[in-house]
């Protein structure tokens, strides 16, 4: 390292050498399972999210093979089109369920 170290007011090298006794570890109190569940977890000083909240109905992973006309149409429209595929195929089972309701045998 170059140039001048910075003096953080502490002995490191005496901080290093110190080795944790057992009696040292019977003083720190054993943290409870509900203590790491409600934690708060920080990066740079801001809390960091711990994901999506659970859906009501959640979509579920396939894979299908659609034609490169319908793909190319889509993608298109920009980002989203994946989303935008998804709601013309609910718009679809909607008509599809109103047109089967209405109908007499």
């Amino acid at each position: 390292m170059t140039g001048s170290k910075r003096n953080i007011g502490s002995d490191l090298a005496k901080v290093d050498a110190h080795v944790i006794t057992a009696e040292e570890y019977e003083e720190i109190p054993e943290l409870p399972d509900q203590f790491f569940a409600e934690a708060v977890e920080h990066r740079a000083g801001k809390p960091v999210k711990r994901g999506r909240p659970p859906s009501a109905s959640p979509k579920e992973l396939v894979h299908i093979r659609l034609s490169r006309q319908v793909v190319d149409a889509f993608r298109a429209g920009g980002p989203g089109w994946q989303t935008r595929i998804n709601d013309t195929l609910e718009a679809a089972v909607r008509r599809e369920k109103e047109g089967a309701g209405s109908s007499s045998p």
